[in-house]
């Protein structure tokens, strides 16, 4: 959908990927799942905020937990994550990736 929208996609199967495609593509905006296999969303947000040309980088967490621990969400606030909630149909993600590359113009 968001390359239907005129948006340059780039996709990772894991956050190992995932981050090594930010080191070498420097995305403008991230949107990434709360819950993944090995490392999370919240681990990949720390190491991603570790590289220099990431610091600002506009990031969105999706999640379907509702219930997450009042940590953890205060913890991805302060490290520039926006969180929202699954279900999330095409135009929502549509509407979210516009909201992000708003944060970095």
């Amino acid at each position: 959908m968001l390359k239907l929208e005129g948006y340059q996609v780039r996709t990772a199967v894991n956050a190992q990927k995932g981050l090594e495609e930010a080191e070498q593509s420097r995305p403008d905006a991230i949107i990434l799942d709360l819950r993944m296999p090995l490392v999370d969303g919240l681990g990949f947000l720390r190491r991603l905020r570790s590289f220099e040309q990431h610091t600002t980088t506009p990031v969105a967490i999706v999640t379907g937990d509702y219930f997450l621990d009042d940590a953890l969400s205060n913890e991805l606030r302060e490290l520039g994550a926006e969180l929202r909630y699954k279900p999330m149909f095409l135009e929502d993600i549509v509407a979210l990736a516009r909201h992000l590359l708003k944060v970095t113009n």
